[in-house]
Formats: C-alpha cells, sequence, structure tokens
C-alpha cells in the first residue's frame, strides 16, 4: 500500500502564508525521508486559511527542497484556466524536477462564485472539463506534424494526469479516458463506492495506464494517545463548522470540548462530511485503515491532516509511516 500526503497549506491563527508554505516545505522533506510516494497541494482561491492558490508556484518552492518525492497537484481546477497555460506551468515544473510531477485535475472551482467572477472564469467552464482535459493530453503529447500551437515547455512530456472527484462523473471520465483516479473521501464521502465500482467496470486502457488505478484522501492525525488525537482534531471539526457558518478564516487551536463549539445540526453535517476521517493512537488508526482498504480496495491510500501545531503535524505523519507498513 502506498502512503501519500494532500497537504492543504493550512495558514493557522497567529501566522501568515509564508509562515505555512515554509511548513508544507518542511513536511515535505520530512516526508521524503520517511518513504511517502507523493506530495500533493491543492488550488483554493479567496481562502485565508490556505497558503497554495498558486498551487504551480508552491510546488516549484517544494520541489526545489525535495530530491525524490513525486509532487503534484491535488488538484488544478482545470476550469479556471486555458489549457495551454497548465501545459506550460507544469511542464515547467517537470523541465525543473524531471520525472517526478503529477498533474492533478479537477472540474469544481475551489472557491466561491464571485471568486470564479474575479478569476474572470465562467460557471458553465465546468461543462467543458472533458474536453479541457484531452487539449491538455495533446499539449503534453508529442506534437502533430504542422501543429500551430504548442506548450514550452510541456510538448512531449507526457506528465501523468490524474482525474479527481467526488461523485461518479469524474470516475466514469477517468475510466473512459485510461487515467488513474482520486476521490475527495476526506470532505465527500458519499458517492465512494459507487465511483470506486463505476471506475472499475468502465475503465479502458491507455497509453499512460494499462490497469485501473485508484487513490482515496482520507482525513488521518494520529498521536501517541487517542485521547491527543481526538484533542487535536477539533481544530479541523472547527473549520467545517466555520464553513457552514460562512466563516472561513485560518485554522483554529485545538479545544478541550468540541461539543461547547458547534450545535447539533452543526455537528450531524460536519461528523458526515468526515466520516472517512481515522483519528486516535496507532493501534485505532491501524484498525480503522485495515478495514478501509478492505472496503475498498485502493491502490493508495492519500492522507491530510490539518494540525495547528506544526510538530504535532510531523509527528502524526511519521506514525503513519509506521503504520502503512503494515497495510
Amino acid at each position: 500500500m502506498k502512503l501519500s500526503i494532500l497537504d492543504l497549506a493550512p495558514v493557522v491563527e497567529g501566522c501568515e502564508p509564508r509562515d505555512a508554505l515554509l511548513h508544507s516545505l518542511d513536511l515535505a522533506q520530512h516526508a521524503e525521508r520517511w518513504g511517502y510516494t507523493r506530495f500533493w497541494l491543492a488550488e483554493h482561491h479567496n481562502m485565508i486559511g490556505i497558503a497554495s492558490a498558486a498551487t504551480s508556484v508552491a510546488l516549484c518552492f517544494v520541489g526545489s527542497g525535495t530530491k525524490t518525492i513525486r509532487i503534484g497537484s491535488g488538484g488544478i481546477m482545470l476550469p479556471n484556466h486555458a489549457p495551454l497555460v497548465i501545459a506550460e506551468q507544469f511542464g515547467t515544473l517537470e523541465s525543473l524536477f524531471p520525472g517526478r510531477i503529477d498533474l492533478g485535475l479537477g472540474r469544481a472551482p475551489g472557491t466561491d462564485q464571485a471568486t470564479v467572477r474575479a478569476l474572470r472564469r465562467l460557471p458553465e467552464n465546468a461543462e467543458n472539463f472533458p474536453q479541457d482535459v484531452r487539449e491538455l493530453q495533446a499539449l503534453l503529447a508529442e506534437p502533430e506534424p504542422g501543429q500551430a500551437v504548442k506548450a514550452v515547455p510541456g510538448a512531449g512530456l507526457k506528465i501523468p494526469l490524474w482525474i479527481l472527484g467526488s461523485s461518479t462523473f469524474g470516475a466514469q471520465m477517468a475510466a473512459v479516458m485510461g487515467l488513474p483516479y482520486a476521490f475527495a473521501s476526506h470532505f465527500a464521502p458519499d458517492a465512494l463506492l459507487q465511483a470506486l465500482a463505476a471506475y472499475h467496470q468502465r475503465f479502458r486502457a491507455s497509453e499512460q495506464l494499462e490497469r485501473p488505478y485508484t487513490m482515496a484522501c482520507v482525513n488521518i492525525i494520529c498521536a501517541d494517545t487517542d485521547r491527543e488525537a481526538q484533542r487535536l482534531f477539533t481544530s479541523v471539526q472547527q473549520a467545517f463548522t466555520n464553513m457552514m457558518r460562512n466563516r472561513r478564516g485560518k485554522l483554529q487551536p485545538p479545544i478541550d470540548d468540541i461539543e461547547t463549539y458547534w450545535s447539533g445540526s452543526e455537528k450531524a453535517q460536519a461528523q458526515h462530511m468526515l466520516t472517512y476521517s481515522f483519528v486516535g493512537s496507532p493501534d485505532r488508526v491501524r484498525k480503522g485503515l485495515k478495514e478501509f482498504v478492505k472496503e475498498t480496495r485502493v491502490d493508495e491510500l492519500m492522507a491530510t491532516g490539518m494540525v495547528f501545531d506544526h510538530a504535532a503535524r510531523l509527528r502524526s505523519f511519521e506514525l503513519l509511516r509506521d503504520i502503512g507498513a503494515e497495510l
């Protein structure tokens, strides 16, 4: 079982985006030493608690400070961009860090509608997602004779593409195109099993991928004791509660009693969104992950864990490294 990390580059209360990006680099360097497969960053806009809006720039920073770990996007929200621009950006990354770049693609805007307008994109651009992915593939392939528009750098580099999703739409699209599929079960649990089944049923081999390959992203916070891990997890629970209140901000420190923070309805909704969260001591997390892998039969696990204290976050991923060897 391969283990990877999705880092949301959290900006914690009392810190600035620079601090978050320095922490991301430090986490990536530790992950490389611990043997993690990939380190991905995600595109989010107009969120003061996430520092990876300029995803390709942040990846360049991480790539410059690492040597072997794969780095990539989890994901680039393609409707926000012209495929040519993304081909050039990731072609540049592949030229700088050859053989280490993944390009994960999503069709959601990664922000609110007001920010979509500020990005000069149209909401209906999401309907063109399959065509945009095809165009991006063509730009990263070997140029055809007489091809008028080329990605420089990018053309001929054949950077591996991933389709990211939280519904059966992305799963079916990835299957038909013969691309690996990553499901965002860390915040959207409902369609996980249906999407994985649809992907396997419809998969067609491609030049990039001969056999189906799936990855699920889950929340993991591991500490030496169940009590400490649950306390660290209250930062995530507060963040999801604040999203429901339309009050997004920096990641807040953990609290002793989450029940004093949310209402009954907020608790129910947040707990549902966080269904696939594995929080506790190594024994508890190990047991939960074994059951999850047995149920989903995914090829790879990607872990995300927004922990307020950076040292505690490093400790969580260090403990997870040891668990991964047993999965």
